[in-house]
């Protein structure tokens, strides 16, 4: 789930660390999101109308989880202490519209650890909070992607999939923009694909 909302300086995305102790990419920076959960479908159902649409609402739940950020048909609310997904979805589910399909990636046979991701852009208002779950994410913040590019390596912090989609949200100048944003899955070019080492989690 890409996150954007206008901050000071420019567009602002949400971005998480995993935690040290996560069995894939550990502390590396990372969108909200995950794995599809066979309960994934049910949601769906209620608040698409469509089992078919287990990937997007897979996505609002994980932003549920990993940031405590509910998407609802009134937009994205905080959750607070002891709350639900559910409670705080209530009557007013999220629209498959406010989930803007902006990539699919799916990882070269390379990695041990393979994925086949979806990426969704929700638009959030300035004010919104950056909540870490403290399991699965330690870390949750704000930050313009042209930062985010300098702050955090390629290889070491930034998997290939999140560097390029940072380098696409960089030439966004509103969230409307972000929302619009389609990313095209290539390879990475030989200049940074030399730079390449496998670390623990991927061998």
């Amino acid at each position: 789930m890409v996150v954007a909302r206008p901050g000071p300086n420019g567009v602002e995305v949400l971005l998480l660390r995993r935690s040290p102790a996560s069995r894939f990419a550990p502390r590396y920076v990372v969108f909200p999101g995950g794995m599809v959960d066979p309960g994934d479908a049910a949601l769906a159902l209620a608040w698409f109308g469509d089992p078919g649409e287990s990937v997007r609402a897979c996505a609002v739940r994980e932003l549920a989880e990993e940031a405590r950020l509910a998407l609802t048909g009134g937009g994205l609310l905080p959750l607070a202490d002891g709350s639900s997904l559910a409670e705080a979805v209530g009557a007013s589910p999220p629209r498959v519209e406010a989930l803007h399909e902006m990539a699919r990636w799916r990882a070269p046979e390379l990695l041990e650890v393979r994925f086949d991701a979806w990426f969704f852009a929700v638009a959030a208002n300035p004010d919104t909070p950056a909540t870490p779950d403290m399991a699965e994410v330690d870390l949750a913040w704000w930050e313009r992607p042209a930062d985010a590019l300098a702050s955090h390596p390629l290889w070491t912090a930034l998997m290939w999939p999140t560097y390029r989609t940072l380098e696409a949200l960089a030439g966004c100048s509103s969230v409307e923009e972000v929302e619009a944003l389609r990313v095209t899955q290539e390879a990475p070019p030989p200049s940074l694909l030399a730079t390449y080492r496998s670390p623990e989690w991927r061998r």
